[in-house]
């Protein structure tokens, strides 16, 4: 199960807050809370995850880790998640973006961006696509957030329930076996 896998790798909080190059940081990263997998931190995290994976920020996963530190969230998972953004995936994740940020306005998407390489183009263009680029990105950050988040509570629920029916349904069984 990854839950095990995971344990066997994530560093020990007392180890982290003993650490003297972190200062100021072990007390917080030293939180049982960012290291270990529940249903709570782990919804949080991929909550948290996939909100900042879709934010066109520079620095995703500095603010993933930020917020996974100040929600008790699954730290390691939470900066995790932000990599489903990469160089690969960035621009059919941020013209999507576009896209539904477009049609929140009811404006029209630009047709075709000539790219090219100069300043004028990048200052031009950014003035015309930021409001529905970031518009669409928070729309589809907070859906991704919310649907994963409590989509992980209801999966986890449904997961522990089947593993109590499944151990009942052994535990009957060999009640049964010797009688």
């Amino acid at each position: 199960m990854p839950k095990k896998i995971f344990k066997k790798y994530a560093p020990n909080p007392d180890k982290i807050k003993s650490m003297k190059g972190l200062g100021f940081l072990a007390k917080w990263l030293g939180n049982p809370n960012l290291w270990h997998i529940h249903r709570h931190n782990t919804a949080k995290a991929f909550a948290n995850g996939l909100f900042w994976m879709a934010i066109p920020i520079p620095s995703q996963m500095v603010t993933s880790a930020v917020t996974a530190i100040l929600i008790r969230a699954n730290l390691p998972l939470s900066v995790a998640l932000v990599w489903i953004s990469n160089p690969l995936t960035m621009p059919p994740i941020f013209y999507f973006n576009y896209l539904v940020g477009t049609w929140i306005l009811g404006t029209e998407a630009e047709a075709s961006l000539h790219f090219e390489m100069s300043w004028d183009w990048i200052v031009t263009t950014l003035d015309e696509l930021w409001l529905p680029l970031y518009l669409g990105s928070i729309t589809v950050g907070a859906t991704l957030a919310l649907t994963s988040y409590f989509g992980l509570h209801l999966f986890w629920k449904i997961h522990v329930r089947r593993s109590w029916e499944r151990r009942m349904q052994q535990r009957r069984a060999k009640e049964q076996a010797e009688n």
